[in-house]
């Protein structure tokens, strides 16, 4: 913090401070506790009544006189990242400093965006620093969607020696906290492991033996598998050659985000399209690493964005600022305007792996035949969570006859969701369902084994 700033917060601290003074939970104890003299002295003597509100100007004076010598706010400080990811937690540290008599006791209080705190509303009390002068306190917060929070503002209360009169200062601090896709998956040690010894990993290695693409010939030796035998090379040397292939690479792969309405609910603390935003960025790394070609599409009542492929791991910041600005709609999506808008950009075949969900069959009727429509040009992976809510309901012990209405309610709801998928799956389209947890570990494994069997070109 530069020397200019803190003069102009220090002073900008006194002249509040030393207006603002308001009692504490002390001071309305001891007014209540004066409520029965005042009775007793009506009764017993009504002519000293005066006695009554001498005795109710003396606890204003008080009051008063206590919060002047609480001493005043020298100087404050607040500490959060700029960049934070949602659904991790990150600290918010508050410090403050006060001249003179050190306050009995000292709070803080912060205005912000609900994206940070529950009811946009953050408290913190502060406690002496035992290895300096400051008066410090930190919370943790865990951001439940993204795009960017404004910490729009912060009060400072500290109470007087006797606690009954404080002091409160109040300052504008517009500060603005960036809030990300999650991207712990893609750091985490087992996804470096993973890259590290797996064929695609971090230094590229040519994969012999699979695929399409033509890499060696080399002499054929039992064991192999004799649909490798190249017959006509084999005539020219009068001896069996095999053909060693590449396994391709340049493969396009789309991640289309459904950004609507039932996207937008929350499982386990956080909205679904955020889950699969996480999922999708960790499949996304380990597909660049293989050097295949990544792109993302986000859509509701329209088409939100478009990125161009990117092609090296080294731009995978640029997916994940696309990713940041997928909004949330509490709308229907439109599948037959975005997916259509899909296949006019796409210009060869790929791998569009789909996120979305569904209440009801007859709201997914148009996003069947929409992904019927998509699957006679690219191949399709349609993406979804199960829901543990509706599970548990499933599986609650029937104890009374509302919690057996439940549970018939959610298992109807249950079948007509596999009916969905089934429908999904007989047009060609493959279909991954599981918990939030494991999303991102199978669609890694389903990607891998799609691009193993040289399905996508």
């Amino acid at each position: 913090m530069s020397r200019a700033l803190r003069l102009v917060r220090s002073l900008a601290a006194r002249l509040r401070s030393l207006l603002i003074v308001a009692p504490t939970e002390r001071a309305a104890w001891a007014a209540a506790a004066l409520a029965p003299v005042a009775v007793v002295i009506a009764a017993t003597a009504p002519g000293a009544w005066v006695a009554a509100p001498l005795l109710a100007l003396a606890l204003l004076a008080l009051i008063i006189a206590d919060g002047l010598a609480s001493g005043r706010l020298a100087d404050w400080d607040i500490r959060i990242a700029d960049d934070i990811e949602v659904g991790q937690p990150a600290t918010l540290a508050v410090a403050a400093r006060f001249a003179g008599r050190q306050p009995r006791r000292a709070e803080a209080a912060l205005a912000c965006d609900p994206r940070l705190a529950a009811d946009g509303r953050i408290a913190l009390a502060l406690a002496p620093d035992p290895l300096g002068d400051d008066w410090k306190a930190q919370t943790t917060l865990t951001p439940t969607r993204r795009g960017t929070a404004l910490v729009e503002r912060v009060w400072v209360r500290w109470e007087g020696p006797l606690g009954l009169g404080a002091r409160q200062a109040d300052f504008a601090l517009d500060r603005r906290v960036r809030i990300w896709p999650d991207l712990s998956p893609v750091r985490s040690p087992d996804m470096q492991t993973f890259l590290r010894n797996a064929q695609i990993g971090l230094i590229n290695r040519r994969i012999r033996g699979e695929g399409t693409q033509f890499e060696a010939l080399s002499e054929y030796e039992p064991g192999m598998d004799r649909r490798r035998i190249d017959w006509k090379a084999s005539a020219r040397h009068t001896r069996l050659f095999a053909r060693e292939n590449e396994s391709e690479r340049n493969n396009q792969i789309v991640f289309a985000f459904d950004c609507g309405q039932a996207m937008c609910e929350p499982v386990d603390g956080l909205p679904r399209i955020d889950r699969a935003v996480s999922a999708a960025l960790a499949c996304a790394y380990v597909a660049l690493k293989g050097g295949d070609r990544v792109a993302l599409f986000g859509f509701a009542r329209r088409p939100q964005i478009m990125t161009p492929f990117i092609t090296d791991a080294r731009a995978f910041h640029r997916l994940q600022s696309a990713a940041g600005g997928l909004d949330y709609e509490p709308a229907e999506a439109n599948f037959t305007l975005a997916l259509a808008t899909l296949t006019a950009k796409l210009k060869r075949r790929s791998l569009v792996v789909v996120f979305s969900d569904f209440t009801d069959p007859t709201a997914a009727e148009l996003m069947v035949e929409s992904l019927g429509r998509l699957v006679g040009k690219h191949l399709v992976l349609f993406v979804t969570m199960a829901d543990s809510e509706v599970e548990a309901l499933v599986a609650a012990p029937p104890a009374d006859i509302a919690t057996l209405a439940r549970s018939v309610t959610a298992d109807s709801l249950a079948q007509q969701r596999k009916l969905v998928l089934t429908r999904l799956r007989r047009l060609g389209i493959d279909v991954l369902e599981a918990p939030w947890q494991s999303i991102g570990p199978q669609l890694i494994d389903r990607y891998l084994a799609v691009r193993s069997s040289e399905a996508i070109g």
